[in-house]
């Protein structure tokens, strides 16, 4: 297979880090539920984890987090009484592969054994095509004749963070179906695994051990001959729409047995065709980045939410339960463009997870501080909307004392986020479905938080936004951060564009809205304060003040700040933090600012900014870098712009970042900066934006490059556009509608349904 469409491992490190990093590398997902890229036989020690997307679950006082189903892929082997493990046994070679165009995983090792060579070959995939299956394929070959016991089935030994998250395991064999089912500790919620094999040699008996729902398989080899079996399991949860989540997992593995498995993998494979069809990156010239970029997207096609599910995806996707398996406003602001201009199927999910958590941002205005009105949504959301983020939310590795944080009542952008990615997904696609949906009523409630949270300051006839947290997280409680006020300003727009189309269009259901959220005397507001919201302006040199008084805080390098570090872990922010006395930041925040609102600035004011505030971030969240990458290139700084795309790029492929924030383990996959990769690419240096009249390209191809060609979809047709130096070429599918105006490097065209436009 082609090395650009592959990551791959040609050995096996017996090392807790490593294991641990290799299971985020080598995971798979279908949108259901993630499998971490371990091996057959590991169990919850080396954090084997089938994590289910939109269920979870809470013991004690510990923090709320995703569910892991039982492990329905779990295999071990026994040669001559034996037991055979790469953790254990003699391992003489080991190769895995995560195959990217289809999501399969492979592993090859061969174990030394008594004197014997045994090869262990397994492949296993999640399927695209029905999204509560798991299909494996494993095969043993032994060089001479060998007694071999063989236990498969389901392993209920779950690697959990924070308690056991199931409770009452029943295990049972009904009619050579294995089934565990159990209900989560906090609410009750059933969860049910089944799984069935296809096997034509041994002896065969049902047993269980150890926690573990087996079958126990017992042959003599003959030396050479390589035996396969095929294993199918399932996993449903109460969050499906099906009678009984037990009888619907026996039917799933029994209808994938009977199917067989070249069938399932068929399917999952046209599937995967599909999705790459829309949303593959070509990149010739430089295949560091190519690859990269692909995994990039890989991570994020893996995570999508499945059709009907109204889910999102997790800042640390299905890799496990790390970071509460919370939605943060990393979905919107770094994953949402990449499927809302190549698979806006997806995109109007991540929005009806917003629209179906609304309920939980309105309780928590009301019962945060002194009490707001409308939606404030949560900085750490999950199934119902209410903030699963604490108030001392990060513990201080010097002191082993949790650290008082304000992610939860002072992060208020979070909203603006939310209501900017649902206009933008009409915007540019012109489906109101959305806003009639309850995207309007969303738009509205945020509006409505921001202007109870503003303060009137009558001396200066402004709304300012005050006691907020920006992007940069070292600094708490700060005032008029720029890049939240601005969000608070495009809000207010976006609530009275909203008020004006719906007036137009559909007149009864605005009528019914407005009586429904009792808003209608609260719509002028919005107007004036859409006018009279405080945006800092650049200072005499170009500079935007992040936030009041930041200027006169001390300007120490993040060199020097980090020399006074007493443990590698310390956090810089908080009440006490190292940063906090100083200008350094964490993230992109008021380069943040200018990369999302990109019309509202020159490259002048964008450039002086950047060289301002990059050699003050300290680049401490896998956020950052991405932000600064597009920035530099409107102002064609595109070297930087190139280590700053690979930065993000290969966060995950490499697995370099950091595992502990203070004393909170972080580690996991990062579809924000995989999001971030792509957008690097497609609008950095494909240089894409669009609005509801055009699409726009400004092509800023790099040196190494000699093609950059990717898809698009605007309003529901699709263009694969292609870069080379000097020339685009836009080629409108032929199926597509419409005629879309494109505007090329200054340069207007219109695109007609299946008519190449070449431009140079």
């Amino acid at each position: 297979m082609n090395t650009l469409w592959k990551v791959s491992a040609d050995s096996f490190v017996n090392e807790k880090e490593s294991i641990m990093r290799m299971g985020n590398v080598y995971q798979i997902a279908n949108g259901y539920m993630g499998y971490r890229g371990t091996l057959d036989e590991f169990g919850p020690d080396e954090l084997v984890g089938i994590t289910i997307a939109g269920i979870f679950d809470r013991v004690g006082d510990s923090w709320r987090e995703p569910v892991n189903a039982p492990n329905g892929g779990y295999t071990k082997l026994t040669v001559d009484n034996n037991d055979v493990s790469a953790l254990t046994t003699s391992v003489k070679s080991h190769t895995q592969n995560l195959q990217l165009e289809n999501a399969l995983f492979n592993r090859e090792t061969t174990y030394e054994v008594a004197g014997k060579t045994i090869v262990v070959n397994s492949s296993r995939f999640l399927s695209a095509d029905t999204p509560n299956l798991g299909v494996i394929k494993y095969s043993l070959t032994t060089d001479k004749a060998a007694k071999v016991m063989i236990n498969t089935g389901i392993d209920c030994n779950i690697w959990d963070l924070n308690g056991k998250h199931l409770v009452n395991l029943r295990l049972e064999n009904r009619d050579n179906v294995l089934l565990v089912h159990a209900e989560t500790n906090e609410l009750g919620k059933r969860v049910a695994v089944a799984e069935m094999i296809d096997i034509d040699f041994g002896k065969c008996k049902h047993e269980i051990a150890d926690n573990k729902n087996l079958h126990t398989i017992e042959l003599e080899t003959e030396a050479g001959t390589t035996y396969t079996f095929y294993k199918y399991f399932a996993v449903f949860t109460e969050n499906d729409t099906v009678a009984s989540v037990n009888d619907a997992a026996i039917k799933n593995v029994t209808e994938a047995k009977l199917a067989g498995y070249e069938k399932c993998l068929n399917d999952h494979n046209a599937q995967w065709t599909k999705k790459w069809q829309y949303c593959d990156v070509e990149i010739d010239g430089d295949d560091e980045a190519q690859q990269a970029l692909r995994y990039s997207i890989f991570q994020l096609l893996i995570v999508a939410p499945v059709n009907g599910s109204a889910n999102s995806i997790p800042a640390r996707a299905l890799s496990g339960q790390v970071y509460k398996g919370a939605i943060f406003w990393d979905t919107e602001m770094f994953m949402f463009p990449f499927f809302l201009y190549t698979y806006p199927e997806k995109a109007v999910e991540l929005m009806r997870y917003r629209i179906k958590t609304l309920d939980g941002a309105r309780r928590k205005a009301k019962t945060e501080g002194v009490g707001f009105e409308g939606a404030f949504y949560a900085w750490e959301s999950q199934d119902d909307g209410d903030d699963a983020c604490t108030y001392f939310n990060i513990g201080d590795p010097n002191t082993g004392r949790d650290l008082r944080t304000h992610f939860r009542d002072k992060q208020v952008h979070i909203s603006g986020d939310v209501a900017i990615a649902m206009w933008e997904y009409f915007k540019l696609t012109e489906d109101d479905t959305l806003l009639l949906e309850g995207g309007a009523e969303v738009i509205l409630e945020c509006a409505r938080f921001y202007f109870s949270y503003a303060y009137y300051n009558t001396n200066k006839n402004r709304y300012e936004i005050l006691d907020v947290i920006g992007p940069d997280e070292y600094h708490e409680r700060v005032n008029n951060n720029a890049f939240t006020n601005m969000v608070a300003k495009a809000t207010f727009e976006i609530a009275n564009k909203t008020v004006n189309y719906l007036k137009h269009k559909h007149p009864d259901a605005f009528k019914t809205l407005i009586q429904k959220i009792n808003i209608s005397g609260e719509l002028h507001r919005f107007v004036e304060a859409e006018k009279l919201i405080y945006i800092p302006e650049p200072n005499n040199e170009g500079v935007i003040e992040q936030f009041d008084a930041y200027f006169k805080l001390k300007d120490t390098s993040i060199k020097e700040l980090k020399a006074t570090m007493i443990h590698p872990n310390e956090y810089l922010g908080a009440g006490q933090g190292l940063a906090v006395p100083t200008k350094v930041i964490k993230q992109a925040d008021v380069v943040m600012m200018l990369n999302m609102f990109k019309t509202r600035y020159s490259k002048e004011i964008k450039k002086v900014n950047w060289q301002y505030y990059e050699p003050r971030t300290e680049h401490g969240s896998s956020l950052s870098a991405c932000a600064y990458a597009m920035v530099a290139t409107e102002f064609g700084d595109l070297d930087f712009a190139y280590e700053y795309f690979l930065k993000t790029a290969k966060i995950d492929i490499e697995a370099k970042y950091k595992v502990y924030v203070g004393t909170i383990f972080m580690g996991g996959s990062h579809p924000a900066a995989n999001g971030g990769a792509w957008m690097t690419a497609v609008f950095g240096f494909g240089g894409v934006s669009a609005d509801e009249n055009q699409v726009t390209i400004n092509p800023r191809l790099y040196t190494k490059w000699n093609k950059l060609q990717f898809n698009l979809v605007y309003k529901g047709d699709r263009f694969t556009v292609k870069i080379t130096r000097g020339a685009v070429e836009i080629l409108p599918l032929t199926m597509n509608k419409n005629s879309h105006t494109f505007i090329v490097s200054g340069q207007s065209v219109v695109c007609a349904p299946g008519n190449v436009v070449f431009i140079k």
